[in-house]
């Protein structure tokens, strides 16, 4: 796991590799339910303060409340990441999933998910290994009215 410290370090540390190399990490300011996706990643807008920027592999940018960070999920992602990408000086941060299911975690973040799925939900990732997960590899009972968390393999 992830240590909060670790994780705001680590996004710092992108912030100055960016910086340096005269680029901006930058944020949409319109928010939607505490999340912003914008597909152009050449963005110039500047994030509000108290909020990051991720994106997913499909270049879809989410823009979250810092207080996420302290979110198991998000971090499990954010260790994958490092483990899939690692920490390259020339771009922002790029989670190993697709927009829809970052969309599906963000939705589970802002409405308080509980232990027990929060806990199912890394395992699924952990048994998926650091291979980039994707929304195809889940079953999705959505469109019945039912949450998914099904993992295929």
């Amino acid at each position: 796991m992830i240590s909060p410290k670790k994780l705001l370090k680590i996004v710092r540390k992108w912030q100055k590799v960016a910086a340096l190399n005269g680029r901006k990490i930058s944020f949409p300011r319109a928010h939607h339910e505490g999340y912003t996706t914008m597909t152009s990643s050449s963005s110039s807008t500047v994030v509000d303060k108290g909020h990051f920027v991720v994106y997913t592999t499909d270049e879809r940018r989410f823009v979250m409340p810092l207080a996420y960070l302290n979110d198991n999920i998000l971090r499990e992602l954010f260790k994958m990441s490092e483990q899939e990408f690692g920490l390259s000086s020339h771009g922002p941060i790029t989670l190993p999933c697709d927009a829809i299911f970052m969309e599906y975690v963000v939705t589970l973040i802002r409405r308080g998910v509980t232990k027990d799925l929060e806990k199912a939900l890394i395992r699924s990732i952990d048994n998926s290994g650091c291979s980039l997960i994707s929304s195809s590899n889940f079953h999705d009972e959505r469109i019945a009215g039912q949450q998914f968390l099904v993992c295929g393999f």
